[in-house]
């Protein structure tokens, strides 16, 4: 006998329901797979943590190979083994050693004056209506001047010693500093600012918790910039009537032809460069950890 025949009709109707239908499962399992099969992924996969060594890598590999292969004349360009054999002549003479600290010196002094007169006088005027007016007009009229620029000015009031020296890299260092922080304050949402006078959040509370939040991107990579602008001035400065520093070497090495020599100061700019910008690249993601972006 068929149990569902001898059930009142209602309780038939709902074993009716529970029992699984397999046209609307297969039709489910079919709509699943579709949108599986539909949906991309728009974001790029997760980086690698050395995935940025591979443009420097191949270029490497392509000197050396055009290097062996004579498509690059060694007497322009030397190969990638001769740069090798004469920086480690050099780190044993301690002509490479010596003038590194030097530059070293040079560029950490200005970045850091430039940088500090960046985020303080981008705070005032980013702050401040009178601030603005002031500070950023004078910073705009800057940022159309290279510090370069102003070398001959810098001679005469500060003669061709360190100081000079140190002005250059910090002026240069200043302007991106300045310019990418007070964008960055500039920029925080107005919502924000509402939200903080309707709690009646004290001044300070609000500059600590909503401002310095929300500006710290563009402070973050006004510092990447500026410490490529302080390695440039550095580079300049160090031609300039100097005596020591790895411009100083590069220079020297041109005048006697050199090429070896001055092809080992190039990568020494270099290296410096790449760790103090991984350096802040690191520093950037462990202060900015909260925030979510594609490159994460």
């Amino acid at each position: 006998m068929n149990v569902k025949s001898t059930l009142p009709p209602f309780l038939t109707m709902f074993f009716a329901w529970s029992q699984p239908d397999p046209l609307q499962d297969k039709a489910a399992q079919d709509d699943s797979r579709h949108m599986r099969m539909t949906t991309q992924r728009l974001s790029p996969p997760p980086a690698l943590r050395y995935g940025w060594l591979a443009g420097p890598v191949f270029l490497l590999a392509y000197w050396a190979a055009a290097s062996a292969s004579g498509l690059i004349d060694t007497r322009i360009l030397p190969a990638p083994w001769v740069v090798v054999s004469t920086g480690v002549d050099l780190v044993h003479d301690g002509r490479l050693l010596g003038n590194l600290l030097i530059s070293l010196v040079r560029a950490v002094e200005g970045f850091v004056i430039g940088g500090l007169a960046g985020i303080a006088l981008a705070l005032l005027s980013g702050l401040s209506r009178a601030g603005d007016y002031f500070v950023d007009g004078i910073a705009q009229v800057k940022r159309a001047v290279p510090a370069v620029a102003l070398i001959p000015f810098f001679i005469l009031w500060f003669g061709v010693d360190e100081g000079m020296k140190i002005m250059v890299i910090a002026v240069g260092a200043f302007t991106p500093v300045y310019l990418h922080t007070h964008t960055a304050l500039r920029a925080i949402d107005i919502r924000y600012v509402e939200l903080a006078e309707t709690l009646r959040i004290g001044y300070w509370k609000f500059v600590w918790h909503i401002v310095l939040p929300g500006a710290l991107p563009g402070m973050m990579l006004g510092l990447r910039f500026g410490v490529m602008a302080a390695l440039l001035g550095l580079v300049v400065v160090e031609e300039v009537n100097a005596t020591s520093g790895i411009g100083y070497m590069i220079d020297l090495a041109r005048t006697y032809a050199q090429s070896d020599v001055m092809l080992v100061g190039l990568v020494t700019y270099v290296v410096i460069g790449v760790i103090a910008d991984q350096t802040l690249l690191r520093v950037e993601r462990r202060v900015l950890s909260w925030r979510r972006t594609l490159a994460a």
